[in-house]
């Protein structure tokens, strides 16, 4: 019997390479979040006892709810992830069928599984048989126009034992270009019994307002909307409350910047948290007035001293 994980109106923060470490997640939930998914790690990288890969399985209970993401294309190895990944306790396993990026879908990976329907249910199978944990996976509308088939690959997980499906309105081909197909998401909706998750495009309550009403999807994930706005969730909440929502101000937006970035250093020492923040705090400053001499600034600092002086005289300036 699986244990129970109530999706129903949750707000998801995405799996995210590179982005949805821990001190991001955390942010996120302090903002919002109800559930949050690791970076993608690697099946395979578990099975060969791959030291960084291992690495990216780390989380604290303040981070649950929270699903561990696998990708890979091999049953068996797959299988064993999911054994091995069980023992941390998560709420939920997610199997990546989606990922556009060429090097992953090169390796047959990913988005790649979405042209493997026979491939999607033993992985889907093997995986749910070998957790009492739910499995779910997450795909896109199909790898390139000509095939978008996200209802047979979702009624295809259904069968094989998943609890729940995440569809992301793009085919493979798009990457993240043109716009979400929510049509696709509702058909999938339409077709299977099990929860959905909808993903794609949604930067604003109106955004999640618009996937809610359009898909009848069962929960919202957000991506690149949470990029260097965590507070995406708050706005979220706030719309499908009624209440008015008040966004933050510049020096408050900065001040969330200096958290994120003093988490990122609790968790991955300064050396590395210095290089790994210029993007986020890039993002942080996106629309801010005269923020390109500040985001120069920031590619250039090489401490945490010298990145707080850089953002809180920024913030003087600003007031």
């Amino acid at each position: 019997m699986k244990k129970y994980f109530d999706i129903k109106n949750k707000l998801f923060l995405a799996p995210l390479a590179g982005i949805s470490d821990r001190a991001f997640r955390l942010i996120c939930k302090q903002f919002g979040a109800d559930v949050t998914v690791t970076e993608m790690v690697s099946a395979k990288g578990l099975y060969y006892k791959d030291k960084k890969t291992a690495s990216l399985l780390s989380f604290g209970e303040n981070e649950k709810p929270i699903g561990i993401q696998l990708f890979g294309s091999e049953p068996d190895i797959i299988e064993y992830a999911v054994k091995t990944v069980t023992e941390l306790s998560p709420q939920f396993i997610d199997i990546n069928m989606g990922c556009p990026v060429p090097k992953i879908v090169g390796n047959k990976e990913g988005a790649f599984l979405m042209t493997q329907p026979n491939k999607v249910f033993e992985i889907v199978k093997k995986a749910s048989a070998a957790t009492p944990l739910p499995v779910s996976i997450k795909i896109r509308a199909g790898f390139d126009e000509t095939a978008k088939n996200a209802v047979e690959i979702a009624k295809i997980a259904e069968a094989a034992g998943a609890s729940f499906i995440t569809v992301h309105g793009r085919t493979k081909t798009q990457m993240y270009s043109g716009q979400a197909n929510l049509q696709i998401i509702e058909q999938v909706k339409t077709h299977v019994k099990i929860p959905v998750i909808g993903n794609g495009d949604i930067f604003s309550f109106q955004a999640a307002l618009k996937m809610k009403e359009e898909t009848g999807c069962d929960a919202l994930m957000i991506a690149r909307g949470a990029f260097g706005n965590p507070f995406i969730f708050e706005e979220i909440k706030s719309g499908f409350s009624g209440q008015t929502y008040i966004p933050p101000s510049d020096k408050q937006r900065i001040e969330t910047a200096i958290l994120h970035l003093k988490k990122i250093i609790r968790f991955k020492g300064e050396k590395t948290a210095i290089t790994e923040s210029r993007k986020h705090m890039a993002w942080y400053l996106k629309g801010m007035k005269n923020s390109a001499e500040v985001k120069n600034k920031i590619f250039t600092a090489n401490t945490l001293e010298e990145l707080e002086n850089i953002l809180n005289q920024y913030i003087k300036n600003l007031s």
